[in-house]
């Protein structure tokens, strides 16, 4: 499998770069994400980012976003890390 790749309309990411984005096990990613531990958003580009989508990944204390193209190449990718305190709501922001 593609790191990342589009299937039946949805979007796959490989469980290592989510894990190393949020600084977990890659081997914990799908059961976080069952338990609600991890959250995820996707948005798709719109006007001049026509053709990009923005996945964004939460923990309790990390954000990960990635910038991929139509083909699942990552164009950008960020971290933040809030250390030992929660995630703040403004972080969950679509706009953030």
């Amino acid at each position: 499998m593609a790191i990342i790749e589009f299937e039946d309309g949805a979007i796959q990411v490989d469980a290592s770069i989510v894990g190393e984005g949020l600084g977990i096990e890659p081997s914990l990613v799908q059961s976080h994400l069952r338990e609600g531990k991890i959250t995820s958003l996707c948005e798709c580009g719109v006007d001049e980012d026509v053709g990009y989508y923005r996945l964004k990944f939460f923990s309790e204390s990390r954000r990960f976003r990635l910038v991929i193209d139509q083909a699942g190449n990552v164009v950008r990718r960020s971290s933040i890390d809030f250390s030992d305190r929660p995630l703040p709501a403004s972080a969950r922001k679509p706009s953030a």
